[in-house]
């Protein structure tokens, strides 16, 4: 098992149970994808295209880059919505995958396209 020797937090992601560690310094979406985890819908990777919108259901996390409206709005913000990508967990967190991808996300994991990370 991976271990890190920066502190991380527990993750859960609501839909399908699967729980991974997290460094309190690295986006959730690294995170997962580091652990070859399959859960958190992946796109570009660094805010652009906001596949991999989450709500923050418990927990928190910090900023690691601006959010762009076009994808998440103040209103959604205040609701705990965010991108996986831009936020690090500074406590353990529990997150659902946004309403809109619920149906491709909860389908057959080929329906959920993944990428490595560059």
């Amino acid at each position: 098992m991976w271990t890190s020797p920066r502190p991380t937090v527990n993750v859960h992601v609501a839909q399908t149970g699967d729980c991974y560690a997290c460094a309190t310094d690295e986006s959730l979406l690294k995170g997962m994808l580091r652990l070859g985890r399959k859960g958190i819908p992946v796109g570009c990777v660094n805010g652009g295209c906001g596949v991999c919108k989450v709500r923050i259901v418990e927990g928190g996390v910090q900023p690691l880059g601006p959010v762009s409206r076009a994808h998440v709005s103040t209103e959604e913000e205040a609701q705990g919505y965010t991108l996986a990508c831009r936020v690090a967990p500074t406590q353990a967190v529990c997150l659902e995958v946004a309403a809109r991808l619920r149906k491709p996300f909860l389908g057959s994991a080929a329906s959920v396209a993944q990428r490595p990370a560059n």
